[in-house]
């Protein structure tokens, strides 16, 4: 039995839970997500939570156990609370911008980044060197956040580029030059 999932997925008042034809729908106050459960896994709906079972102890049941109820765990805490990830863009010139929905990105390049921002992720500028993108889904947010830092990730000699507000990055040594 997998220790993730076995434990109940507890649903915060003003949650709407929907489960049928293996797809399972998900309203809350921040909007409303859908997704196509795993065979092999079955839900258990209360009206104050949700439980994951699995069909039979088969290696593909048993690998989509806790795998579904994090997957549905991340769903009530996106209608809920939402998800964030924070960006830091370092290097001279660099910038960002924020015009509906499309970002504007200067990295250093011949041309200016304009990234069309997918359906339902917001992203907010602070200072054109600190963004935040946020969202409902967090695998939508983290894939945008991956494809923004994409653009120019972070160099080891001088810190240039875009890397996550958490991540270190490892500094290296220059050339020391002819002795």
């Amino acid at each position: 039995m997998s220790r993730i999932g076995k434990r109940p997925i507890e649903i915060p008042s003003g949650v709407k839970v929907e489960f049928s034809d293996s797809v399972l729908t998900i309203e809350g106050p921040k909007g409303k997500l859908s997704r196509q459960v795993m065979d092999g896994v079955s839900l258990e709906i209360t009206p104050s939570s949700i439980e994951v079972k699995r069909a039979d102890d088969g290696l593909k049941a048993r690998s989509a156990h806790g795998l579904t109820r994090t997957l549905v765990n991340n769903m009530v805490v996106g209608v809920t609370k939402g998800f964030e990830r924070a960006l830091e863009i370092n290097g001279v010139g660099y910038r960002a911008e924020a015009k509906g929905d499309v970002l504007n990105l200067s990295l250093g390049y011949s041309h200016p980044i304009n990234y069309a921002l997918p359906a339902g992720i917001i992203v907010e500028v602070d200072k054109m060197t600190k963004l935040v993108v946020k969202g409902i889904d967090k695998e939508l947010v983290g894939q945008t956040a991956a494809k923004i830092r994409s653009f120019r990730g972070p160099e080891p000699y001088k810190g240039k580029g875009i890397k996550y507000a958490d991540e270190k990055i490892l500094r290296k040594a220059g050339k020391t030059g002819k002795k």
